[in-house]
């Protein structure tokens, strides 16, 4: 390929060096991103229509699940596509523009559970003024911060990324447009947006996390004041799905991006990194059902209803 001018696609490779497996990674993959879709939606469905979910915990759990659903979609039937048609094209802006959406759900998400890390502190630590802090307008613009730190913080990497020469190849060794892969397309010197991958990685993602730990400090602090056993449990339990999502998902993208090598590996872990973004937005739904009681007496009261009308 020539300058930046000339390129005005890329070919993602996908799977395909697993030509014997393309077939059941589809199966495999559409299972798990209907499964995500649907377990998503039924949080949003049962949080809108039960008013005894009405407050700030569901209000930012239909928030996560709708940004899920968003990230989900910005890469996995792409991925559908080229392992079924085999069809593996995809446009210059189309690539980028993938690109964006997924790193601005992603950036979502990982502000928005700081903004729920922050509900839980006060909601332990703070109890008697919970409701006078977390009003709705409060928590309505928590959930905006967070959907446009997304957009805003991603934004200048892929205008600048855009901009570059791509004259060595346009084949993308990735199953999506991943902006290390297009990094290593480009003949551009990439110091500057190293540099800014750097510098919007701690903006987008250590920042929030540290933000995160504070809270958990001070709401272990809290929780180990109390000195019923049975206190105790009440108040994990009210932010033990949260924590365990927080595990998860700085988990696994410290598994797969922050592993020595990762940045620079000819073959990056694709596999892995599907996996991640595929079953992580599918175990939410379920960790939060599983663990909340008010939310699985909304599921089963849900359950009832249709039963009952059925029978009618």
């Amino acid at each position: 390929m020539g300058n930046q001018s000339s390129v005005t696609e890329f070919l993602i490779l996908g799977f395909s060096e697993f030509p014997e497996l393309q077939l059941p990674l589809f199966t495999l993959f559409s299972l798990l991103y209907l499964m995500a879709l649907l377990g998503n939606l039924l949080i949003i469905c049962i949080v809108c229509t039960d008013q005894h979910l009405q407050i700030p915990m569901y209000f930012f759990l239909v928030n996560l699940s709708m940004i899920d659903i968003c990230s989900l979609t910005s890469i996995i039937p792409k991925l559908l596509a080229i392992l079924i048609t085999n069809n593996n094209h995809i446009s210059f802006s189309g690539c980028f523009l993938q690109m964006y959406f997924y790193f601005v759900f992603l950036g979502a998400e990982f502000s928005l559970l700081t903004g729920m890390a922050y509900d839980r502190y006060v909601a332990i630590c703070n109890p008697l003024r919970y409701t006078i802090i977390m009003h709705k307008r409060f928590c309505a613009l928590l959930a905006a911060v967070s959907w446009l730190t997304g957009v805003f913080e991603t934004l200048p990497h892929t205008i600048v990324l855009s901009q570059f020469s791509f004259c060595n190849c346009n084949i993308i060794n990735h199953f999506y447009c991943e902006i290390t892969a297009l990094k290593k397309l480009s003949c551009t010197d990439t110091s500057v947006i190293l540099i800014m991958t750097f510098v919007g990685g701690i903006f987008s993602a250590l920042t929030p996390l540290l933000l995160t730990l504070t809270s958990y400090v001070f709401i272990i602090s809290t929780i180990l004041k109390i000195r019923s056993r049975e206190g105790k449990s009440k108040a994990f339990s009210t932010c033990s799905s949260h924590l365990t999502v927080i595990i998860l998902a700085y988990g696994t993208v410290v598994g797969v991006y922050m592993k020595p090598g990762s940045w620079n590996s000819e073959n990056p872990n694709k596999l892995p990194t599907a996996m991640y973004i595929i079953t992580l937005p599918l175990l939410n739904p379920l960790i939060y059902s599983l663990r909340s009681k008010e939310l699985k007496l909304a599921l089963k009261k849900a359950v009832l209803r249709k039963k009952t009308f059925c029978i009618l």
